[in-house]
């Protein structure tokens, strides 16, 4: 597994608060069918559906639209878990930082469809869905940080924080191996950004 690189932005005293908010409970796989997390619906737009949003939120220069204004033709998208580039929206997916089986293992198994489809369209947090490149998506799958991590390891540190966040944010749980996971993480990250930081 990749190992993190210090990054001094995060703040790690919050991040733990949200750590210790979260349930520890044993996941609940068995049920889950995607198609019962409607997601890409066009929500609060007039016709672009939730990856097109995202698709425009992410490109760090403005994205080209179609004549209709409906869909994403070209823009250039920074992959942050592999630190790749790309030009073209065929090149990348929309990953769920959490994924839609874990997020349903994890609690979202009592959810009403509403709410299942409330997740996967989330676009009021950027934390939620993430730009990244199709085969880091694929390769990620459904994994949590306990079986998958993001390749370019400066990245690590603020795609743990993310996914507690997340869980967080979503009063969504944790089994045992996943919270030891991500707490000896964040644990690594605090006491190396702490030692990277210059004397004053």
């Amino acid at each position: 597994m990749p190992r993190p690189v210090p990054d001094a932005s995060i703040d790690y005293a919050a991040v733990a608060a949200q750590l210790d908010s979260i349930r520890v409970e044993e996941e609940r796989r068995r049920g889950y069918v995607r198609d019962e997390w409607p997601h890409w619906l066009t929500i609060d737009s007039k016709c672009l559906n939730t990856r097109e949003q995202v698709l425009i939120r992410d490109s760090v220069k403005p994205a080209k639209l179609s004549a209709n204004g409906c869909s994403v033709l070209s823009g250039v998208w920074n992959d942050p878990y592999t630190g790749e580039t790309f030009t073209e929206p065929k090149q990348v997916d929309i990953d769920h930082r959490v994924p839609l089986e874990e997020t349903y293992a994890s609690g979202g198994y009592d959810w009403p469809r509403e709410k299942r489809a409330a997740y996967a369209n989330d676009v009021s947090d950027p934390l939620t869905l993430v730009t990244v490149s199709a085969a880091a998506n694929r390769a990620k799958g459904s994994k949590g940080p306990e079986d998958w991590l993001p390749p370019r390891e400066e990245y690590i540190c603020a795609y743990v924080a993310g996914w507690i966040a997340v869980k967080a944010r979503w009063e969504l749980t944790m089994d045992e191996r996943e919270r030891v996971t991500v707490g000896n993480i964040l644990s690594d990250c605090r006491r190396t950004a702490v030692g990277a930081r210059p004397a004053r």
